[in-house]
């Protein structure tokens, strides 16, 4: 299956000032089999595997001296590792610290060499150790499949590129936008995890997708204990169980009152940053006020979380494949849950770093989601369906005049001067290219 993330990896592997590459994201989302194929392109690849290999951690003990790592692994495959077209790869590298450790001297004083190393949860312990090299590694997260390339993975290839032009288009075919809307409303299904999108194309069983999914869900659960201690993975499992329905709320804003009553955010703060760490939440906070830099006019204790992935929302809350293919249904029970955790999904995924919402006079008017794109403020409205209302839009026109306003929604394009009605399945055309930082 193709992955957006390819071109990224092309971008490192040619650029002049590579570091080795820390790819994070959340577990299941396809970081072993992206690095797998990706070492297609090269003439030799070398794999370890520091959690199925355990004695491989044994080769770090001493040297950290790059000559004297490579002549270890050399001899431990019985091969020759050397730097010319060939890429090495250390997986599961959180059971291996001082290998995560030899990367700052790979950079500095063996750059030759192409390493790309993964883990899982690396995110919940990246930079809390003194032995990080910090500065001296770039890094790269990996998410779900995108909308785009789940039409790459389902042979729709050909409506990519009209997706991508659809923003500047004057207008859009009703036929080719009815069509994308039935496959926009099977990927809230599917999701975006690569296992479960594979099987749903080769066999297209929603029951298999349903247990794939829970599959999943179930090993996340498992690592709560597995990377955490006793007392946080009770609270991580709470706020993790809570994140669906407090999504599913009218008035989004999340409440820890809501996971267990009168507690306060403390107790729970750090669970929250557990999740957000490991990839399966996004923490969108709220504006105190709409200027450059954005995150500088954040408000820490006001935010919304939404999952990771769409498919596994609706595996948590239990809705069968017809709930979620009837739109009326969807729409009207769960008051668009659905739509803007595919939003925020989608907007992450194409490259926003960071999401944003804001508020009126405690609610008045609301703004779904604002993000930065250089130094243009996007403020998108996020309707699930066909109702025209934009208060919220309007209200924030009227206090910042912005240039532009948007509203995403399940209609088909609309533009006039300053606004544009988007469909839900283009919203990432709102970005520029993104690159490697």
């Amino acid at each position: 299956m193709y992955r957006n993330a390819f071109d990224k990896l092309e971008e490192w592997k040619t650029s002049s000032h590579r570091k080795p590459l820390v790819l994070q994201g959340a577990r299941q989302v396809g970081k072993t089999w992206l690095i797998r194929e990706f070492g297609k392109t090269y003439k030799h690849f070398f794999y370890f595997n520091f959690e199925e290999t355990n004695e491989l951690i044994s080769l770090f003990e001493n040297s950290l001296e790059p000559k004297s790592i490579i002549q270890n692994l050399s001899l431990y495959i019985g091969k020759p590792i050397n730097h010319k077209d060939s890429l090495i790869f250390f997986d599961e590298i959180q059971s291996a610290p001082r290998a995560m450790t030899s990367l700052k001297y790979f950079y500095e004083g063996a750059p030759e060499f192409h390493i790309i190393v993964a883990g899982s949860l690396l995110g919940v312990s990246v930079g809390k150790s003194s032995s990080f090299p910090v500065g001296k590694v770039t890094f790269l997260t990996i998410y779900p499949m995108s909308f785009s390339e789940f039409l790459h993975a389902t042979g729709d290839k050909i409506l990519i590129d009209y997706v991508k032009t659809l923003i500047s288009s004057p207008s859009s075919s009703d036929i080719i936008h009815d069509k994308l809307i039935k496959l926009y409303r099977t990927y809230l299904f599917v999701g975006g995890m690569p296992e479960v999108v594979e099987s749903y194309i080769k066999k297209g069983d929603p029951n298999q997708v349903r247990e794939l999914q829970i599959d999943i869900l179930k090993a996340y659960e498992k690592d709560f204990s597995k990377y955490s201690n006793a007392i946080t993975a009770i609270k991580i499992a709470e706020i993790w169980q809570s994140v669906p329905y407090q999504i599913a709320k009218e008035n989004k804003k999340f409440k820890y009152a809501d996971v267990k009553k009168k507690t306060r955010a403390a107790h729970y703060e750090q669970a929250v940053e557990w999740l957000r760490s490991a990839g399966l939440i996004q923490v969108v906070n709220q504006l105190r006020d709409i200027k450059l830099p954005l995150n500088g006019y954040k408000d820490t204790e006001s935010f919304k979380i939404y999952l990771v992935d769409t498919g596994l929302l609706g595996a948590i809350l239990g809705l069968k494949s017809a709930t979620i293919l009837d739109p009326s249904a969807l729409f009207k029970e769960y008051n668009g849950a659905f739509v803007e955790n595919f939003v925020c999904q989608e907007l992450i995924c194409s490259g926003v770093h960071q999401l944003f919402y804001w508020t009126y006079e405690r609610g008045i008017a609301e703004v779904d989601f604002i993000f930065q794109n250089d130094d243009q403020i996007i403020p998108i409205e996020v309707k699930s369906g066909t109702n025209t209302n934009t208060a919220g839009l309007k209200t924030y026109q009227q206090k910042y005049k912005p240039a532009m306003i948007y509203r995403a929604s399940p209609r088909n394009l609309h533009k006039s001067d300053d606004f544009i009605n988007i469909p839900l399945y283009a919203v990432s055309c709102l970005l520029k290219d993104q690159h490697l930082s």
